[in-house]
């Protein structure tokens, strides 16, 4: 987005990925804050044409010739514009909107829009005839992971939000849905209030415009007690590699009425191979849905001291455990209080380096929050005395930690953050996460996201990890750390300015350390940046890389021509294996040396 434009936002009326029509007010603010720190113009294209290596040119035009008359011409596009990087809710989807590269490494050579499982068929048998690599989106929105980018630069990107966004099923008894990858959480949720079922609840993320089918693939996360997305699905339709149609579990069934009850069906439970792979393509998929628990309470903590993470972690642990504390965890840190205001990084601190505690706690004595150092959100479910009776042990027990504070949310205005996570613990989907992202004009970001046991001296050494890595490379890292029930999420988000080839590379080069030093201490990650995704699947490595190794050969079976997002998740094709295409500190290039043709490199 060019600085001086702003354009009107599409709405959930007028675009499959708009905002609803309750949301265009914050919209607006977002999309303001975000063009007014806004510095980096679109550039004429450096590199073109795209094209995939091992195809010659004539060949793959010839192929986007024929692909436009299956499709249509208006659902293939060549990807030969300036590379927009648009914003949340306009997200390019040829290339990471938040590159923490070069802008030109990782692009699509053309977007095709199938319409229908059969299309998407169709261009996965063209693909196969043609030998070129696809990419399938559900929307473009994994921003902080890569975004729409695909990993082999020039492959074809499958954007299949933009046609196939129905909700097929809603069903208020059993509490379950049925979906197609183009459905975002603002959709779903704005669908069931036109239904009048105000039972029923949604979880959701941090931001609502993410696809639901995408967001569980990925491992995402929200903050009800049905936060963790991936263990609340049951069934999958998906197209292989090779063009078949598969439905998982109960979905085998002919006439089967248990689809979404029911995930695992009879025999291997298969679906756990589509999920952060390439081994398939996902059309549709089914989810449980939280009927409404009988009223919600939000409450808010903060504490003083780095130091006091360690006992903080061990008092949560057990309630969580318990399910006293019915949600995901949230301890965030303070620094991200300044960011969430939507303001630039400058208008609190124009020196370099690392923003400084002492400026932070400064600042935040004016704050409604306090001097503090650490933030937790949480929320309590059930009937008043349910909630009561969890409210006041968790008072008990966080009041243990010496200088703790509860904020009364009744002396927060409305405009308070507290009020944004109120609701999306409520599962009412929100847009005011990404204003952390103006810290730095043409704000971006890349995420580190390690597993941990909950306990406190495991947090605190992850944290302490991650402070020597930010004072090292003199970025602002917003952290969070997250327990989905027994495990513990650290996200750090490393921010950078998207136009400044210095912070670019600062901003990899922390996290390739943090990657690193963390899986020396036994913390892997659980997610990362497509750019990242070698690395991390190389620290998966016991037992002489055994993981990988089957991997590789599932993948070798299922995609005998190598065609299906290769290199997702560090998973190579066997025609793309071992010419340079894993990336190392070494090689940096996301590119490698060539393709070996299927017939050398493949046996089945």
């Amino acid at each position: 987005m060019p600085p001086g434009k702003l354009t009107s936002i599409p709405t959930l009326e007028q675009k499959h990925n708009g905002v609803p029509a309750r949301l265009l007010d914050k919209a607006h603010r977002a999309k303001g804050l975000i063009q007014d720190v806004a510095t980096k113009a679109l550039r004429p294209r450096q590199r073109l044409p795209v094209i995939p290596q091992g195809i010659k040119q004539a060949r793959f035009f010839l192929a986007i010739d024929e692909i436009s008359r299956e499709l249509g011409n208006t659902n293939v596009e060549i990807n030969d514009k300036p590379l927009d990087d648009g914003w949340y809710m306009e997200p390019p989807n040829t290339h990471d909107g938040m590159a923490i590269t070069d802008e030109e490494e990782l692009v699509a050579s053309a977007v095709v829009y199938p319409g229908s499982t059969e299309e998407v068929q169709k261009v996965v048998h063209w693909a196969n005839k043609y030998l070129i690599p696809l990419h399938p989106i559900s929307m473009g929105r994994n921003f902080g992971y890569g975004g729409a980018a695909p990993r082999v630069r020039g492959a074809v990107v499958m954007d299949l939000g933009k046609r196939m966004n129905r909700i097929l099923d809603i069903n208020p008894d059993d509490c379950t849905c049925l979906v197609e990858p183009g459905v975002s959480y603002y959709a779903l949720f704005e669908e069931i209030q036109r239904r009048g079922y105000e039972h029923l609840w949604i979880d959701v993320p941090d931001l609502g415009g993410g696809s639901v089918l995408g967001n569980a693939l990925d491992h995402g996360v929200g903050y009800t007690p049905y936060g963790d997305h991936w263990a609340s699905h049951s069934g999958l339709e998906v197209v292989t590699p090779t063009g078949e149609v598969v439905r998982t579990g109960m979905g085998a069934l002919p006439g089967n009425n248990t689809w979404q009850v029911f995930p695992y069906g009879f025999g291997p439970f298969l679906d756990g191979i589509f999920s952060q792979s390439n081994f398939g393509i996902v059309t549709k998929m089914g989810f449980g849905l939280m009927p409404d628990p009988g009223g919600h309470e939000s409450f808010l903590y903060t504490f003083k001291k780095e130091e006091d993470l360690d006992q903080l972690v061990e008092i949560v642990r057990p309630l969580r455990i318990a399910m006293i504390l019915d949600n995901a965890a949230n301890i965030r840190h303070a620094l991200q209080l300044l960011a969430l205001s939507g303001k630039p990084r400058s208008a609190f601190y124009e020196g370099e380096g690392a923003f400084p505690s002492e400026r932070m706690y400064e600042y935040l004595k004016a704050h409604p929050y306090g001097e503090c150092t650490w933030v937790y959100f949480g929320t309590c479910y059930g009937p008043k005395e349910v909630r009561k009776m969890k409210l006041d042990i968790i008072h008990r027990e966080f009041m243990k930690v010496p200088g703790a504070r509860r904020i009364n949310p009744a002396e927060l205005p409305p405009t308070d953050y507290f009020w944004s996570r109120d609701r999306i613990a409520s599962g009412e989907p929100d847009l005011e996460e990404l204003a952390w992202v103006n810290w730095w004009p043409n704000g971006a970001h890349v995420a580190f996201s390690p597993v941990a046991p909950t306990r406190g001296a495991d947090a605190l050494r992850l944290w302490q990890m991650a402070k020597k890595h930010w004072a090292a490379f003199g970025l602002d890292f917003f952290l969070d750390f997250v327990v989905g029930l027994r495990e513990l999420h650290l996200i750090v988000e490393c921010v950078y300015d998207r136009d400044d080839p210095l912070q670019r590379a600062q901003a990899l080069q922390a996290m390739r350390s943090l990657i690193d030093e963390a899986a020396e201490n036994g913390y892997g990650e659980y997610r990362t940046h497509l750019l990242l995704s070698d690395q991390v699947a190389r620290t998966y490595s016991w037992n002489d890389n055994a993981l990988l190794k089957l991997n590789e050969k599932l993948k070798d079976c299922l995609d005998p021509n190598g065609i299906l997002a290769p290199g997702r998740s560090g998973i190579w094709p066997a025609r793309y294996r071992g010419r340079g295409w894993e990336i190392s500190e070494k090689r940096s290039s996301s590119e490698g040396d060539g393709v070996a043709s299927p017939s050398t490199s493949t046996k089945l």
